[in-house]
């Protein structure tokens, strides 16, 4: 088995957004005026709603950028969402990044698809990435996509495999299209496992409400309600908010399902590491780094840039020694790997 262990206000002025930004993030800038500082590209990473710290998404898109500060030697910064803020505020924000030299600009989220294409075409000579969101159609943008639905259909069958109630179920964070692709993937990988499962499921929030992903409290009463339910193995796809499940259904000695980063491996989750039986993962990290490379490189990406099973840009971590004493569990996750890899198996993408 291939292991994955990959690892996320209305109304503001100009001159105030200008001042926001040279105060929040980080950079590595030296600010030497010789040629090789002159020469050394800057990378910058927009978050997306919930911000660094979610132990998911975020987070797994600051490792990226880290890894290309490290290993590329170049300066990075990073930049956090403001509550409340508009689309326009969030076009704002990349520009100026743009105007101070940062090249890439990487927004994290669909929620930023707006900005990025607001922002690109005054900045060609800048490339901007886009994780999560491919609407953007523009020569100078990297749409960096993953099959989560295929990474989402190996946690159902595994859910499949765990589950002694016979009900497993699913938090989504915000329900959106990219959401449902979760929901599609890991509902199909539960029912050609075990059609006798059922499955319940819960949206945290309606769009144009995105605080599902960033309230935990919200995760924990989802997963309450479906632990009373009788679900004894829950995975969620939402955010920051997918700790509350997490914490939730860890407390109840039931089966969590991390996604995004391999969350048995985040260190904030730790004191419920144990009931964490597997995450679904893709290569945020990896995506992030691959984008900024590319400009250093001088052979910027561009279009849609997708990750999916085969490529190992999506998986299913077995960090958790549990994940290999549950019954037949890894070797339905392996055939079911072979079959989405050779097209025996379509995963859906929508429910």
């Amino acid at each position: 088995m291939r292991r994955q262990t990959h690892m996320a206000l209305a109304g503001i002025t100009a001159a105030a957004a200008a001042v926001a930004l040279a105060g929040c993030g980080s950079s590595s800038s030296s600010g030497g005026s010789g040629s090789d500082d002159d020469k050394k590209i800057k990378a910058a990473l927009a978050y997306d709603i919930g911000g660094r710290g979610d132990q998911s998404f975020n987070d797994a898109s600051y490792a990226g950028l880290e890894k290309a500060k490290k290993d590329l030697g170049i300066d990075v910064r990073e930049v956090e969402p403001t509550d409340g803020e508009s689309d326009a505020d969030k076009a704002q924000r990349l520009g100026e990044l743009a105007r101070q030299g940062y090249n890439p600009v990487i927004a994290v989220g669909f929620a930023n698809a707006p900005a990025v294409k607001e922002a690109a075409p005054k900045f060609p000579k800048t490339t901007f990435g886009i994780v999560d969101d491919a609407s953007v159609k523009a020569k100078n943008v990297a749409n960096l996509v993953f099959a989560d639905e295929q990474a989402s259909y190996l946690a159902g069958v595994a859910a499949a495999k765990a589950t002694k109630s016979n009900t497993v179920g699913f938090v989504g964070g915000v329900e959106t299209p990219l959401i449902k692709k979760f929901d599609a993937g890991y509902s199909q990988g539960v029912k050609d496992t075990n059609p006798k499962v059922k499955v319940v499921k819960k949206y945290l929030t309606q769009p144009p409400d995105m605080s599902g992903f960033a309230k935990p409290d919200l995760g924990k009463d989802a997963a309450k309600g479906q632990l009373d339910q009788n679900a004894d193995v829950i995975f969620h796809a939402a955010g920051g908010a997918g700790n509350g499940v997490i914490q939730e259904t860890a407390e109840a000695d039931k089966w969590a399902i991390g996604v995004d980063s391999d969350q048995y491996e985040q260190k904030a989750l730790s004191k419920w590491k144990d009931q964490i039986l597997t995450s679904a993962t893709k290569n945020v990290s990896g995506a992030v780094f691959d984008v900024i490379k590319s400009v250093q490189d001088g052979k910027p990406q561009s279009g849609v840039v997708r990750y999916d099973l085969k490529d190992d840009g999506v998986g299913l971590s077995d960090s958790n020694p549990e994940y290999a004493k549950v019954k037949d569990l890894e070797k339905a996750v392996d055939e079911a790997r072979k079959k989405i890899d050779d097209g025996s198996v379509k995963v859906r993408t929508s429910p």
